[in-house]
């Protein structure tokens, strides 16, 4: 089992409906929703048909509800079994795909109102991401200002692929924003769908746009290096959340190698992307994609070069896991077992340190 003082750093609640959300929107929001009928659609977005089974282990559904809108069924199912000292709320929702930027923010509002009201205030366990508006840098910045003094939001949510790569300058409004705060930027896997997910065009099927995720985080990873957003924001951190692990250790070495041909076109980026990337970025362990065998776990662990990279998830409620001595990846050595549940989440979310 885990052990005690565990943070798990990727868990995911759904509002049942966009009806549960009208009580969170500003009047004129509400009556904009309710008069275009968006209250009849639920906005829920998966890289998966939610009846797969990979969507959420059978013992995890719910009947007539989504998997993860239900507050109890999350205490019974996972906090109350495994006891974690606190858990990240992470909400993926159409709210940041929205094309209209305005009520993008409005929805991104709500469901941040919804998260505080339905779940932080009733299980001191749980904690949160901020949803914003990813394609106005400017109101999520805002978003972020609303929220920064609840101090039970402990990150900021955005997804790996948007309208315009990560890194871009437009961007910075929300990392200068989340490093005054002290808040890292989670990514998530997904796509807001503004291009395709893939760089040969649309796929014919959810597997293709399911593979694509890991060359989505090394894109979003490579424009976050290239436009030096982490030599303009020194205190900020970076989480990679469902990206899995084993696409990183040729990632580096790729744009390590090629840093050093041309790097003069770089000048900010004046040392070894990898060494960067171990300072300033940390990956969920959840799904956990080593090969099988003690030795290829080894080697992995070994070419990601830090035992400070790995943070505890168990992705809650997606079917990653059934193990019956609980969620973490098998093999693993005692010691980074302690730092990936406990130290690394303490060390990435100041706030939880806090207490």
């Amino acid at each position: 089992m885990i052990p005690a003082g565990t943070i798990d750093c990727d868990i995911h609640v759904v509002p049942p409906g966009m009806r549960a959300l009208l009580p969170h929107l500003d009047p004129y929001w509400r009556e904009h929703v309710e008069r275009r009928g968006l209250e009849r659609e639920n906005f829920d977005t998966s890289a998966y048909p939610s009846g797969a089974p990979i969507a959420a282990r059978p013992d995890w559904r719910l009947e007539g509800a989504p998997a993860g809108s239900s507050l109890a069924a999350l205490q019974a199912h996972l906090l109350d079994p495994l006891r974690p000292a606190a858990a990240i709320c992470n909400v993926i929702h159409g709210a940041q795909m929205v094309m209209s930027e305005d009520l993008s923010a409005a929805l991104c509002r709500a469901l941040n109102n919804w998260l505080a009201a339905e779940w932080l205030e009733r299980d001191p366990r749980l904690r949160a991401s901020i949803v914003v508006p990813v394609h106005s840098p400017d109101l999520a910045a805002e978003e972020i200002e609303r929220l920064a003094p609840d101090r039970r939001f402990v990150q900021v949510l955005l997804l790996a692929m948007a309208e315009i790569p990560l890194g871009r300058r437009l961007m910075w409004p929300i990392y200068r924003a989340a490093e005054k705060h002290g808040l890292p930027i989670g990514i998530h896997a997904g796509s807001s769908f503004r291009h395709p997910p893939s760089a040969g065009g649309w796929g014919s099927f959810y597997l293709e746009d399911y593979v694509s995720y890991a060359q989505g985080f090394a894109a979003a990873l490579n424009s976050l290096l290239a436009e030096g957003v982490f030599q303009k924001f020194p205190g900020l951190r970076v989480v990679l959340i469902e990206s899995g692990v084993s696409w990183l250790p040729a990632s580096l070495w790729r744009i390590n190698k090629t840093w050093r041909g041309v790097r003069a076109e770089v000048p900010w980026l004046n040392r070894l992307p990898a060494d960067l990337v171990r300072q300033h970025v940390r990956l969920t362990a959840q799904p956990f994609d080593a090969p099988p065998g003690a030795r290829s776990l080894e080697v992995l662990l070994d070419q990601l070069g830090s035992d400070e990279l790995l943070l505890f998830a168990t992705d809650y409620p997606h079917w990653h896991w059934e193990r019956e001595d609980g969620p973490l990846p098998a093999g693993l050595p005692p010691a980074l077992v302690r730092k990936m549940t406990v130290e690394n989440p303490l060390a990435t979310y100041p706030r939880l340190a806090a207490g």
